[in-house]
């Protein structure tokens, strides 16, 4: 092609359609240079106009193959205008459709403006150019694809939904889907470009949704999914670098080991939750689960320290929780913990109090948690027992035998058959003990997470 005296660009041109090779890579074999003899052009030219372009055969290799492979390094302005001097062409024959694709925005704007001029600028065209290209970068860091009102929206509906799943009337699995919903729009939303303010916010909200997940997924008895739920949660809450997040991602992970027989585990992630120092009440969650650990360890001095921290922790609340709901600690909630920890360390007439205490505060409440209050009937029938009255604890039971099975959760049918495992110790087969054995077998038949495993793939919903 040379010798019938072809243009260099039609030279360039076969070299790509022969050979398949990239634009910059086509331009260097159309000269017939090898990759130092580019380098060291480049290294004269920055030389000669004083220029901050030190050129190496790998980075001369690297810009061309920039973008097919992601991990090279990306050719920059300054980089390009080079290249274009030294092979006697256009930035733009430098450039295909797939780099133009992944260059950043900011950039691919200037050199749609750039001039035959600005090829070889001089001071003063380099210092005009340099501000349009701050400039053009500027407009493109305003950008962003989401508003206060959206965040506000997203931070509103996660309020509800860790609001409406405590409610006696909500669908754990609807809520649940409409949970996965939610975040799914955040991680979209964090897919696009916003100012680092509000990526944040995205990621505190993305965090709660997670966790929200986590806690829904134990409750449904689906232990390894709260898991990986927590650990999207946490790495949200890095990425937010929200103490108080962390701190609910650890409770949320010190409630599955719990329930999982993790008792450890548990403890390590609610002493770790409240070295964050959070705030809001989660700081009182995570004393009381540190409690509930402790006393089905047996270990009474520890579960009584625990519970003397939470009334502390009580005391020291001087912020509103992020969220609420699901994500708040109440007083009511407090006293159930208290009551089901008092249980397992042989008090069963403190553990009868704090659940009676309990019920009060949670009825003078506007939502109730139905899990809440079905765990503190479960504290009292425990407690009657244990003092010998199995008539109290039959009709302390009665509101949790009454549980719709899409609301009987993995820890109450939990607690339940704990409970209908010490009815062993009874003497004699009065009708209270006959009736309370009967009615949790039966409770025991239909729950929340039976349900969800007949809506599975391969189930059938019958």
């Amino acid at each position: 092609m040379t010798e019938l005296d072809s243009p260099m660009s039609a030279i360039a041109a076969e070299m790509r359609t022969q050979f398949g090779y990239r634009p910059r890579e086509a331009w260097r074999h159309a000269h017939g240079w090898s990759l130092q003899e580019v380098a060291d052009r480049l290294n004269d030219r920055s030389q000669q106009q004083d220029e901050a372009i030190a050129a190496e055969t790998s980075a001369v290799s690297k810009w061309e193959r920039w973008p097919v492979m992601s991990t090279q390094r990306r050719p920059t302005i300054p980089v390009l205008l080079a290249l274009a001097d030294v092979y006697g062409c256009g930035v733009e024959d430098l450039l295909d459709l797939q780099d133009r694709a992944e260059l950043p925005a900011w950039e691919l704007n200037v050199l749609n403006r750039m001039t035959p001029a600005d090829v070889e600028p001089g001071g003063t065209e380099l210092v005009k150019m340099a501000a349009d290209e701050s400039l053009t970068w500027a407009r493109w860091a305003e950008i962003t694809n989401v508003g206060a009102f959206s965040l506000a929206q997203l931070w509103g509906q996660t309020q509800l939904l860790a609001s409406q799943y405590l409610q006696p009337d909500s669908n754990p699995i609807a809520l649940f889907s409409r949970a996965r919903e939610l975040r799914a729009e955040a991680g979209r939303l964090l897919g696009g470009h916003q100012h680092p303010h509000q990526a944040s916010e995205l990621y505190m909200i993305s965090g709660y949704l997670c966790s929200l997940l986590a806690w829904m997924s134990s409750d449904l008895g689906h232990a390894a999914e709260a898991e990986t739920q927590s650990e999207t949660a946490w790495l949200c809450a890095e990425l937010a670098r929200s103490d108080t997040l962390r701190a609910w991602v650890l409770s949320v992970r010190s409630k599955t080991a719990f329930w999982s027989g993790r008792l450890k585990d548990a403890l390590q992630h609610a002493r770790r939750g409240a070295s964050y120092a959070p705030g809001g009440t989660v700081a009182v969650l995570l004393a009381c689960q540190e409690a509930d650990a402790w006393s089905q360890l047996g270990a009474v001095n520890e579960a009584l320290a625990a519970l003397t921290r939470a009334e502390a922790a009580r005391e020291a609340v001087t912020d509103a929780d992020d969220i609420g709901g699901l994500f708040a600690c109440t007083p009511a909630r407090q006293e159930n913990y208290a009551a089901a920890a008092q249980l397992r360390i042989g008090r069963p007439n403190d553990a009868l109090e704090s659940a009676d205490r309990a019920l009060d505060l949670i009825n003078a409440q506007p939502v109730r948690a139905y899990g809440t209050v079905a765990q503190i009937h479960i504290s009292r029938a425990a407690a009657y027992l244990d003092l010998g009255e199995p008539d109290g604890a039959y009709e302390a039971l009665q509101p949790v035998l009454t549980l719709s099975p899409d609301r009987r959760l993995a820890p109450v049918a939990d607690r339940l058959t704990e409970l209908g495992a010490g009815l062993g110790h009874l003497r004699g087969a009065g009708r209270a003990v006959v009736g309370l054995r009967a009615a949790i077998d039966e409770f025991g038949r239909d729950s929340a997470s039976r349900r969800l495993a007949a809506l599975s793939p391969g189930h059938s919903s019958t």
